[in-house]
């Protein structure tokens, strides 16, 4: 981190007021797009550890805003349980952001979430499902962000399929990130983790710093959802994230 050329400062800068960008645009985003764009030049594993501190900032700000605290973290309970177990097996188990498979599996987990949202797939499921179903999305989830640092898969599309309204769906959507932030952290900071790297000292400062790009990303975010058309955004978006995909993955498996 620390012998990273300026132009390669620069371009971190960039990213994160993109992803914060996107946060402040559609309520999600920020390690997708950061952990995607910033792996160009660092490892998963740093990446990650770089958006600790603005994910978990931002998700809270995110959760308890929402309308309903208590009723949406008893809800969900089995979910965020089956995740905290599911990062830590992905990331402590299996191998985690360290393992040669982070790379490829963060490109075709970017480009199945691109696909998707571009789909015009309906995405609905009973109610009667959520009780055996919450827990299995949970631990899947886990898995995923244990490998990547990315936990918008499964958990975005399925809580979507829920049917809930808008703004206990983006209470949700924070709750879920949030859990996952603070049981990434754990995978980081733990020393089989390519040594800690949340525990250098050097990340961390870089992650105190990403609060303030993040931030204004964010800020410059809300000023153009209220400008543009959500369904163009959603398109760039979600095409930019595929692409991304592709090319993490082509990276990954070269």
């Amino acid at each position: 981190m620390g012998e990273l050329p300026v132009g390669a400062l620069a371009a971190g800068f960039a990213v994160l007021v993109l992803a914060g960008m996107v946060k402040g645009l559609i309520g999600m985003g920020l390690p997708t797009v950061g952990i995607g764009l910033l792996s160009l030049f660092l490892t998963p594993a740093e990446a990650a550890a770089v958006l600790i501190l603005p994910a978990t900032v931002t998700n809270l700000w995110q959760y308890f805003t929402g309308p309903r605290v208590v009723a949406t973290a008893r809800r969900f309970l089995p979910m965020m349980l089956a995740l905290v177990l599911g990062t830590l097996a992905g990331g402590i188990l299996l191998g985690g952001l360290t393992s040669p498979a982070a790379l490829p599996a963060l490109g075709a987990t970017l480009l199945a979430y691109g696909a998707l949202g571009l789909s015009a797939i309906p995405l609905r499921l009973p109610a009667k499902a959520e009780g055996w179903l919450s827990p299995v999305v949970g631990l899947a989830t886990g898995l995923v962000t244990g490998t990547t640092g990315v936990s918008v898969m499964p958990s975005a599309p399925y809580l979507q399929a829920l049917g809930l309204e808008r703004d206990d769906l983006v209470q949700a959507l924070g709750l879920t990130f949030t859990v996952s932030t603070f049981a990434l952290a754990a995978v980081l900071a733990s020393p089989g983790e390519g040594g800690a790297v949340l525990a250098d000292p050097r990340i961390a400062l870089a992650s105190v710093a990403a609060l303030v790009p993040a931030f204004l990303g964010m800020e410059i975010g809300g000023r153009v959802r209220r400008a543009v058309s959500p369904q163009v955004f959603r398109r760039v978006f979600f095409a930019g994230l595929a692409l991304l995909g592709v090319y993490m993955l082509a990276r990954g498996l070269a």
